[in-house]
């Protein structure tokens, strides 16, 4: 991967990220940092779903492709949300 593809993965990141915050229920009570690392993943394993399933190659931008990376994004920060939340009430 290129510098510009790792920056480029780190700002979808931080956007998807933050979409992904916002559409999930609740506050989420983890740092931005973890948010964007969260982003990131949702970016990566939606673009992979997309390739798999044959929805990522139109010709022009993929709806279907930032839709599966907002909802596993969602998912994610919530998953990561409850994690986080549960180890910081235990100590």
């Amino acid at each position: 991967m290129t510098v510009t593809g790792i920056i480029t993965a780190i700002v979808v990141g931080l956007i998807l990220g933050v979409l992904g915050r916002a559409v999930a229920p609740g506050k989420q009570g983890i740092p931005i940092w973890l948010t964007i690392v969260v982003g990131i993943a949702a970016a990566f394993i939606g673009t992979w779903i997309a390739r798999g399933i044959g929805y990522a190659e139109s010709d022009g931008f993929d709806w279907l492709e930032l839709v599966t990376q907002i909802v596993l994004a969602a998912v994610g920060v919530t998953l990561v949300a409850g994690i986080y939340g549960r180890r910081s009430i235990s100590h």
